[in-house]
């Protein structure tokens, strides 16, 4: 089965035999697989009334446990975010009643953010939405095809995850 990424290479080896472009072979069908992800993540977010953004902060909270709650410090390391875009996610999220600021008891000055009820019967819903989405993407591969994909995967993403700052 031929794909447009081995047209691609194909047309890059016509025409620069000097290079070595295999690794188009893998990143360019990484990139692709992206777009497609994206696109997929954005349909199973929208059929829920989220934006990606509203889904990564309340899945955070989601997966903190039981109160649901964190620091507005913490859901920044978890979302890879600015403190200012942080507080306006938060006061957007508090508006639709999905989230929640209360005091932090351990600091006086601090706040923490809780998820609502129905924050998180959205994010239960939407994260069911998107695991159908994403289970069609994986739909070709056997159960041990994606479990060998997802440790070369890792070996590949490891590095880049384990930079400090």
């Amino acid at each position: 089965m031929e794909d447009e990424v081995d047209r691609l290479v194909a047309a890059w080896r016509r025409e620069r035999p000097d290079l070595d472009v295999q690794p188009l072979q893998v990143l360019s069908r990484v990139s692709r697989l992206a777009r497609h992800l994206d696109r997929a993540r954005r349909t199973a977010f929208a059929e829920h009334g989220l934006e990606p953004w509203e889904f990564d902060v309340l899945t955070a909270l989601r997966r903190a446990g039981r109160p649901y709650q964190l620091s507005p410090g913490q859901l920044l390391t978890q979302t890879l975010v600015t403190s200012g875009t942080m507080t306006n996610r938060i006061d957007r999220l508090a508006g639709k009643d999905l989230v929640q600021r209360l005091p932090d008891p351990d600091d006086r000055r601090g706040v923490l953010v809780r998820l609502t009820e129905a924050g998180q019967l959205k994010a239960d819903e939407a994260l069911a939405g998107l695991l159908a989405h994403e289970r069609e993407l994986l739909a070709e591969l056997s159960g041990g095809q994606q479990a060998e994909l997802a440790a070369l995967l890792r070996q590949l993403v490891a590095p880049f995850d384990n930079i400090p700052g």
